[in-house]
């Protein structure tokens, strides 16, 4: 995503971890939430309605609603390099933050240290990897719909139509699982695991097309539509499901192609066993 002026950097502990986008200006975007258990920060900013012009960041973290701490430290990082909301009490970063359920009982989750070193490495000279348990994707599970807990991680996909770039960055924690339901396992009575709230896919979608806030909402509606192509069951009462879609600028473009890019980047990216 450097080509966008975006930087991705992790902290990656032992069952946990978080994962920062530090955009290179203040740049406009929106979501949505569609899950039912959401751990979440600074999201009311991203309402169209809210006055906020533009975000600094995006994090993305384990360690349920105690792991929003680590946004704490990406705030001290970008206050130090410059970056916020001048106020008359000083620069005040805007950084919405998504949390997902990973907590193991051993009491860690990512803190305000952990946020500043995911910044530090987001400055790094080479790209980190974006696939796998890192980051924000450390403790990631599927499946407990049907009683099994299999591994997952971060996820991302790029999709393309001409200079139009659509990029997502996904931590894949879902109740479900990639791929079509098993109806054969379905009961009226519920789901073989019924916990409540210990799951969430969150992300990020970044394009490099020129919109607003409303069509930066729109676009967050498409990379849900495209988590419901690839995840089964999905936006459970039991997941958090939230996308954050940021625009940089650079290209004219239709908010609906966008949106489509939006969708079929997200279901590539998330339907990735």
């Amino acid at each position: 995503m450097r080509d966008l002026g975006v930087r991705v950097g992790h902290w990656t502990g032992e069952h946990t971890g978080c994962t920062v986008l530090v955009f290179e200006r203040a740049t406009v975007a929106s979501g949505e939430v569609r899950g039912g258990a959401p751990a979440s920060r600074e999201f009311e900013l991203l309402d169209p309605t809210r006055a906020n012009a533009g975000i600094d960041a995006v994090l993305l973290t384990g360690g349920s609603a105690f792991g929003l701490a680590a946004a704490d430290g990406v705030m001290r990082w970008l206050a130090e390099h410059g970056r916020g909301v001048p106020t008359p009490g000083g620069l005040v970063p805007i950084v919405p933050t998504l949390g997902l359920y990973d907590l193991d009982g051993s009491g860690n989750t990512p803190e305000s240290e952990q946020g500043y070193e995911a910044c530090d490495a987001a400055m790094a000279p080479f790209e980190p990897a974006l696939d796998g348990p890192v980051g924000a994707g450390r403790g990631a599970t599927v499946g407990q719909w049907r009683g099994v807990t299999l591994p997952s991680g971060l996820r991302s996909a790029t999709v393309t139509a001409g200079r139009l770039q659509v990029h997502v960055l996904a931590a894949v924690n879902a109740f479900g699982e990639p791929g079509p339901i098993d109806r054969g396992l379905l009961r009226p009575e519920g789901f073989a695991s019924g916990s409540f709230g210990r799951n969430t896919t969150i992300g990020v979608v970044v394009t490099n097309a020129r919109l607003d806030k409303v069509a930066c909402a729109l676009t967050a509606q498409g990379a849900h539509d495209g988590l419901a192509k690839a995840i089964s069951p999905v936006h459970t009462r039991m997941d958090g499901d939230a996308f954050v879609a940021a625009a940089t600028g650079e290209v004219e473009a239709s908010v609906d192609v966008v949106r489509a890019l939006a969708v079929e980047a997200v279901a590539e990216a998330v339907g990735t066993p």
